[in-house]
């Protein structure tokens, strides 16, 4: 069952907004552990319009009351928008065939994602191995030379001498007669002159000393080919990057427009018989107005002296309108149709006095309920597979090129300077960096109300909330005549 943005918001403060609040907080011990399903929604004041017509659409009831919202500064944003259609009629049948397309042109943007993401992986893998063999040379010309040179000689031995097939160090070395000491002798000679100084035969030194030649050749000009090979393969990680985040933005559209053409599921919905021509849309739109504390003490609906209060969060007035549409589709147009609805309309206008960290729980646990999974679905195929490989990534792509290390200017300092204390004021007006924005982390438990916030700054968004809901519910009722439900 999804929830309803009425249940969510009676879970986060029950005692104002859900009915069986004691029964819950009885049941779960707290307001975290308490299922959204089974809020009883209870909102500070609630008012009801009713309009049934087969020939009114829609369109101008919802557009209406989204501008009176906005005239009474409430900045509406949509949070729910669904819609399920009889499977025997056409609009289920139209619909099916757009969500069809857009699911196809999807597939393939994602294969070409996939594609590229294993390239991506496949690229990582490789500088990898290349950073490990240029630390063999770091290592030769500042470290542990003699580690360093034996390591290089076994991979020229296993990677360039082995392709001479029989005539090869290993080879001979290790199947043929009189040849036993080759490698080893390739091994302890550290230059060419080295193997005259050898306990050798003259036949081996004559196959050891072009050897030695030969790798000393290779170390010199492998070194600039593997560093070479290393920045292109950075450059080519960066425009493989760059390629994988647009396809990702290329197919986010299609993956959302396809979750958007489905279906919701209404389960034992009366209203939806299999073969009659029938829709049910569910809208939600939530506003909110700041209460100016100052500005509403100066004014006398607070005391004047909570105008210099600074509160640590602030509170809102906030009118909540759900939309229930129950039509019948009928297609107008030619070959560009579309579909006009008319039926009955149910709006229900309801107010709310929430504070911040109650609108931002509000979010974040809209985000964790059922309505948002196939959104979780699209992030996660497109943003989070390459979230998973930012480490990887900037490791190679922000790595500073040896010639720029090389490059660094010389420490030009003055040592009578900081005696004075000159660096350490020049430190102090650099800037912080500023950490890098990692995910939201979840919004703990709400903090109770101060006494001053709920006799006085509430109480007031609750007054406040109450009057706007009613006026949306009167002027609308007045501008068209309508009968209304309270």
């Amino acid at each position: 069952m999804v929830a309803t943005l009425p249940q969510i918001i009676g879970k986060i403060n029950p005692e104002l907004y859900a009915t069986n609040a004691k029964e819950l907080l009885k049941e779960y011990k707290s307001k975290e552990n308490i299922p959204t399903e089974k809020v009883i929604a209870k909102p500070l004041a609630s008012h009801t319009l009713v309009y049934d017509s087969s020939s009114e659409t829609l369109e101008p009831i919802y557009f209406f009351i989204l501008d009176l919202m906005n005239d009474y500064g409430l900045a509406p944003q949509k949070y729910i928008d669904n819609f399920s259609s009889s499977p025997g009629s056409g609009h289920f049948g139209e619909l099916g065939q757009r969500a069809t397309v857009m699911q196809q042109q999807a597939a393939k943007l994602m294969g070409d994602v996939n594609t590229v993401l294993r390239s991506i992986l496949n690229v990582i893998y490789d500088l990898k191995e290349f950073r490990i063999r240029l630390q063999t040379y770091d290592d030769l010309k500042s470290g542990d030379k003699d580690s360093a040179i034996l390591s290089l000689k076994q991979i020229w031995m296993d990677k360039v001498d082995i392709t001479k097939g029989n005539s090869s160090l290993k080879a001979m070395g290790l199947g043929q007669a009189g040849f036993a000491t080759l490698i080893d002798a390739f091994l302890a000679a550290k230059e060419l002159k080295d193997v005259d100084k050898l306990d050798l035969n003259d036949r081996v030194k004559r196959i050891l000393k072009p050897r030695v030649h030969e790798f000393y050749a290779w170390l010199t000009q492998s070194e600039s080919e593997l560093r070479k090979r290393y920045e292109l393969e950075k450059t080519y990680l960066k425009s493989q990057v760059n390629s994988l985040k647009l396809y990702s933005r290329w197919a986010k559209p299609y993956l959302r427009v396809a979750q958007e053409l489905e279906s919701k599921e209404m389960g034992r919905e009366a209203a939806l018989v299999k073969t009659f021509n029938t829709i049910i849309l569910e809208l939600t739109l939530l506003g909110k107005n700041k209460i100016d504390v100052e500005a509403a003490a100066l004014q006398g609906d607070l005391p004047r002296e909570l105008k210099k209060i600074k509160t640590k969060r602030g509170y809102n007035s906030c009118v909540l309108v759900e939309f229930r549409f129950r039509g019948i589709p009928q297609r107008v147009g030619g070959q560009q149709s579309h579909y006009t609805f008319g039926g009955r309309t149910e709006v229900t206008f309801m107010s709310y006095a929430l504070n911040d960290d109650e609108l931002k729980k509000i979010d974040e646990e809209f985000e964790k309920s059922d309505v948002s999974d196939v959104l979780k679905l699209v992030e996660g195929a497109t943003t989070e597979s390459l979230d998973q490989l930012d480490d990887e990534i900037n490791f190679f792509l922000e790595e500073e090129s040896i010639d720029k290390i090389k490059s660094k200017p010389k420490d030009t300092s003055n040592p009578f300077f900081a005696l004075i204390g000159k660096y350490n004021k020049e430190s102090e007006k650099k800037e912080v960096p500023k950490k890098s924005e990692d995910k939201k982390e979840p919004l703990g438990p709400i903090q109770p109300d101060t006494f001053i916030e709920k006799t006085q700054i509430r109480a007031l968004a609750m007054h406040d909330a109450s009057e706007t809901t009613f006026n949306l519910f009167d002027v609308y009722k007045k501008a068209h005549g309508m009968p209304s439900y309270t």
